[in-house]
């Protein structure tokens, strides 16, 4: 993907916006296109989320919480504890991802 293009592109929709110059179609094809990317970000998290209660249940602690300890240094750098904390931290990732979605309005 060349996200120059991308931002380019972007930023033309903006300025068309903007000035009032946006279709009607133009404004719901872009409203799916951001209703479509949270749909995947959602189903990413939920397979995250699966795989992060696994570790939850193996541990008895909560991925939060092993995540805090884990950032601290409390446990040690065993290959399954950098898994959990990678996956938590994309998962925190995709939350911000779906809050940032979430809050365009589709048409």
């Amino acid at each position: 993907m060349d996200t120059q293009l991308t931002a380019r592109q972007l930023h033309k929709l903006a300025d068309l916006m903007e000035q009032g110059q946006m279709s009607e179609t133009g404004a719901r094809a872009l409203g799916k296109v951001l209703s479509y990317e949270a749909d995947v970000a959602r189903g990413q998290l939920a397979q995250l989320k699966s795989d992060l209660a696994a570790y939850e249940s193996k541990y008895k602690i909560s991925s939060r919480d092993f995540f805090a300890r884990f950032q601290a240094g409390e446990t040690d750098d065993r290959m399954e504890y950098v898994e959990w904390a990678s996956l938590y931290q994309m998962a925190l990732n995709l939350e911000k991802r779906i809050e940032l979605l979430g809050g365009v309005v589709s048409a």
